[in-house]
């Protein structure tokens, strides 16, 4: 069993519709539904039956997925194209487990937990002060990539778990405008910075930072502030002295923990000042146990393998493209963006381990957005043009706003649009409906074919009982594990990301033709941009 012959195994399903799947199986949600972590996955609308799904945990077998998820959790070299274990798992795990898998490296992995723990309660306590002597109020973290997406989500998701006092701003835009806008709302005297940069050299964050530093000490005549109120987590001592911080307020990262999956590390020294402490310790516990349950859980019984089975099912075996994450809870509504990343950057990928060339598609193309913004949105598309888009539903069944009627209409929107999407609207139904109005046969003839609807997307609904610091941690490793199953069986490294690094050194290169450089190697396209971008800066 392998990838290529999944379509030839999907041409029935091709031929069939999902509701029809639950007419001739009443125990479908029952057997098409699991719990775990905190979170509850009902798969049951997915265009996949029981024979169907038992070639994919075949799949998984010959695939050698429970050797692979050994090899992650005890810390093998699996990222072969950089010679890196990953081990984000281990920052979430008791500090016994960290022991064996790290050995010696614990000692540094839990000290620096402790100095962040530190950092956390002298803040919050009041016990470490800014510069001016004052409480600090704000906090500014500035990074990218993974130094941005996990913090925005969290910040976000555990608003009502923000308790210390301390507002949180996040920079990672290199648009000037960006970095205006959040100054503009700040006190400099009372404002804590937390550069997060594994090398210190990204560009757009060094000049994100330069440009916070020389706020700060335009507006503070204590030329200290830059070492009383600013942190960071990087591997550069060297770089991160250099512009001004104290190698106390430096937190070291390791390089077995990805950027997008750094969540869990001193990275999220800004998420945990706000949110405290035993708060941070609640979302690293969700996680964890979602590890649990990953590493011991059979397949047929395994949330995140049968999520990733299910993908391979949609993308590879019905050859569908996309990938729509609708998060009806508002709480949520940076989920989109970080899956966006998570998934398209660790599986956006057309060659294989060992370097050849795939005969398959991988990584679907993953959008989304929240709650009923999003039926207002892309969702026409989705219903009623010939593209089928699977998607995944998530919405907590306990609300956090004291206003439980407008709880209650989120929820069944969540629940009729994943219904809406399976069932669809059939030509004889509308003209039927129609006519029950009392619509004239001449206008149900001109409108009907208006009004019908395919049907027949298949999707997962995940139901949290509520958002907690705990459901949180099971929700995102839920969705890592998912991606690094779908990668194992695709037979590709989720965990390099090398497209990302041509439009670095290309950026270099016409930054650099910019102010004079040479231009020789760039397309006539790109040399006539330059020149119309100097062009405006000297009519200014």
């Amino acid at each position: 069993m392998d990838i290529s012959s999944l379509s030839q195994l999907s041409k029935v399903a091709q031929s069939r519709s999902i509701i029809s799947l639950f007419s001739g199986d009443a125990d479908r949600v029952e057997n098409y539904s699991i719990s775990t972590s905190g979170l509850y996955l009902d798969f049951s609308k997915q265009n996949i039956t029981n024979e169907e799904l038992n070639q994919l945990f075949e799949l998984a077998t010959t695939s050698k997925l429970a050797d692979k998820i050994k090899a992650q959790f005890s810390g093998e070299m699996i990222n072969n194209t950089e010679n890196r274990a990953v081990l984000h798992t281990v920052l979430r795990s008791p500090n016994e487990i960290k022991r064996k898998i790290l050995g010696a490296n614990a000692d540094e992995v839990i000290a620096t937990e402790q100095h962040m723990h530190e950092i956390v309660d002298d803040i919050s306590s009041g016990a470490l002060l800014s510069a001016s002597g004052e409480k600090f109020t704000d906090i500014i973290a500035i990074g990218i990539g993974g130094s941005y997406y996990g913090i925005k989500v969290a910040l976000s998701a555990l608003t009502p778990f923000h308790i210390t006092g301390l507002n949180a701003h996040v920079i990672a835009n290199v648009d000037g405008a960006a970095v205006e806008e959040k100054l503009t709302k700040l006190n400099a005297a009372t404002t804590l910075v937390v550069v997060i940069s594994k090398t210190f050299t990204t560009q757009e964050t060094l000049l994100n930072a330069l440009a916070v530093k020389n706020w700060m000490l335009k507006n503070s005549a204590d030329a200290s502030i830059i070492e009383k109120q600013w942190f960071a987590v990087s591997t550069n001592i060297v770089k991160a002295t250099e512009f001004g911080l104290l190698k106390r307020n430096i937190l070291p990262m390791w390089d077995w923990v990805g950027g997008r999956f750094s969540l869990w590390s001193a990275v999220a020294l800004p998420l945990a000042l706000v949110i405290g402490n035993e708060n941070f310790k609640k979302l690293k516990q969700g996680a964890y146990e979602m590890d649990q349950h990953f590493q011991n859980a059979p397949f047929e019984q395994n949330m995140p393998v049968l999520m990733a089975l299910l993908g391979i099912w949609n993308r590879n075996a019905l050859q569908y493209s996309n990938l729509a994450i609708l998060p009806y809870d508002h709480s949520l509504r940076a989920l989109p963006g970080y899956l966006q990343q998570t998934d398209m950057e660790s599986n956006g990928k057309s060659v294989s381990n060992s370097g050849e060339k795939l005969a398959w598609k991988t990584a679907p193309i993953v959008f989304g957005q929240e709650g009923t913004n999003a039926q207002h949105a892309f969702m026409q598309l989705m219903h009623q043009s010939d593209e089928i888009i699977p998607t995944d539903f998530i919405v907590c069944l306990k609300g956090t706003s004291d206003l439980p009627a407008h709880h209650q209409i989120l929820v069944a929107n969540c629940f009729a649009q994943s219904e809406a999407l399976m069932r669809g609207k059939t030509i004889t139904e509308v003209e039927d409906e129609l006519a029950a109005a009392g619509v004239t046969s001449e206008e149900i003839s001109r409108l009907a074919a208006h009004k019908t609807m395919k049907g027949n997307t298949p999707s997962n609904t995940l139901l949290l009982g509520e958002m907690s610091p705990e459901n949180l941690g099971g929700l995102l490793a839920l969705y890592e594990h998912k991606i690094f199953v779908q990668g194992v069986i695709w037979q590709l490294n989720s965990f390099d990301q090398w497209g990302v690094e041509l439009g670095k050194q290309l950026g270099n290169i016409i930054l650099s033709a910019m102010n004079g450089g040479d231009t020789s190697m760039l397309s006539a396209s790109s040399q006539n941009l330059i020149k119309r971008f100097n062009l405006s800066l000297n009519k200014s």
